[in-house]
């Protein structure tokens, strides 16, 4: 794909957060009742999700970001006749086990490339100490993984890592666990799974670092999704870098857990407006409007890595049009995404002509750069590939950008909505 350099004007709405509309039809599928969500992300990511509630049985209508779901309960599911594939997606398989964790029948999880080089102990382990027996390669680290769930132990499990995919699958296992099941992690991650078990009517209850489950049913209900703040983070930092550019983003997630993007912007000298929010949703949000800034170099690490970790790869570029050096630090977490994040964003930026550099948990940018249009690569990671639309904005010349397909992964419309932006600007 070709792209060149723009300003941006304009305002839009983002698409629904990833994470929400993976856990709405999880949530649904095993609920009482129907479910209606609005607000739905049809990206490949929740698509995979669908599918796989589809094989375990559980009938699913999805039009567009319309979704309605027949929930079964955790009983109603049946056993497979094939494999479970999720496709790119580490929110589908981890919280996947949390729920099979449940069932007294044998699946088989695989995906894609990516997938298969993921992390997987850190679900299974604390999984097999509740009693769940599962198998895989390399002794369950990597896919393809065999499950069979049934009856569950309650355990008081410690998490090395802040990861809310770990905590999930561990707080779904104890839906049906004898027993108080909690999880303490270092640092609070993101807290999707707590408010909408809340919404669906069973209590989890969150203490500091802490979240307990004691069990229970879940019950139907509306889910509406808001815009998600990982999407909206890239014409987040294109308004506040790229020349004669202002942006409105409309109805954005504003979750507490999840808003580091827009603390780490303001700390960084950012214009940021946020307006008509709404906290009485079991997920607020509210409208964004962001201007073109002049940035300054800041210390990125610490609690607030969970808070942001999807975005780093946009902030680093941000840091290449800040004064002065952005240290991000505490973020070995980047190593076991979609792609080694680390390496890609720095090697990539690097061709643009960032002065950037590794380290073993994150990065050191030096600002500021001019960036020049070169031939770039996604790596098959949808963060990249949007990165690199947003620095080619910016950059001198043209840029190719190779496997730019892997955007449809969380933001199927992203470059339509870039090109109506560019078009909408000024000239």
């Amino acid at each position: 794909m070709k792209l060149q350099q723009r300003s941006l004007v304009g305002e839009l709405r983002i698409p629904g957060d990833k994470s929400i509309s993976h856990r709405a039809v999880m949530f649904g599928s095993i609920a009482e009742g129907k479910t209606t969500v609005s607000g739905f992300l049809p990206g490949e990511d929740c698509l995979s999700t669908i599918s796989c509630f589809r094989k375990l049985g559980v009938r699913i209508e999805q039009q567009g970001e319309e979704v309605t779901i027949y929930g079964k309960g955790l009983e109603g599911l049946q056993e497979p006749a094939e494999v479970l594939d999720v496709g790119n997606s580490g929110t589908t398989i981890r919280l996947m086990m949390g729920i099979l964790a449940n069932v007294p029948f044998h699946c088989t999880l695989i995906g894609d490339a990516s997938i298969g080089n993921r992390p997987m102990k850190r679900v299974t382990d604390p999984l097999r100490s509740m009693g769940v027996k599962i198998d895989g390669r390399a002794d369950g680290q990597y896919t393809p993984l065999s499950i069979r769930g049934g009856s569950t132990k309650a355990i008081a499990y410690h998490s090395p890592v802040a990861s809310a995919q770990v905590k999930s699958a561990v707080l779904l296992a104890g839906l049906r666990a004898d027993g108080v099941t909690s999880v303490t992690e270092p640092e609070k991650s993101r807290d999707h799974t707590e408010r909408m078990l809340a919404a669906f009517g069973c209590e989890v209850k969150s203490e500091g670092v802490t979240a307990t489950i004691s069990g229970g049913t879940l019950r139907a209900t509306h889910v509406q999704v808001p815009g998600d703040i990982s999407s909206a983070a890239f014409f987040l930092v294109a308004g506040a870098i790229v020349p004669n550019s202002k942006l409105t983003l409309k109805q954005v997630g504003l979750n507490p857990t999840r808003t580091g993007i827009l603390e780490v912007l303001k700390q960084m000298g950012a214009n940021i407006i946020i307006s008509n929010i709404n906290e009485e949703a079991f997920e607020p949000y509210g409208d964004i409007t962001i201007e073109t800034s002049a940035l300054h170099g800041v210390e990125i690490g610490g609690e607030l890595i969970p808070r942001l970790i999807d975005e780093i790869p946009v902030l680093a570029l941000a840091a290449t049009q800040a004064e002065g050096i952005t240290v991000i630090k505490d973020a070995a977490e980047l190593k076991v995404k979609e792609t080694n994040r680390i390496d890609t964003v720095v090697k990539e930026l690097t061709k643009m002509g960032a002065r950037i550099e590794a380290t073993d948990d994150g990065m050191i940018i030096y600002g500021k750069s001019s960036l020049c249009g070169a031939s770039v690569d996604s790596h098959g990671d949808h963060r990249i590939g949007m990165m690199l639309a947003v620095a080619s904005c910016i950059a001198s010349g043209e840029t190719i950008l190779e496997q730019a397909e892997a955007v449809a992964v969380s933001y199927p419309n992203f470059f339509e909505q870039l090109n109506e932006l560019s078009e909408e600007s000024p000239r």
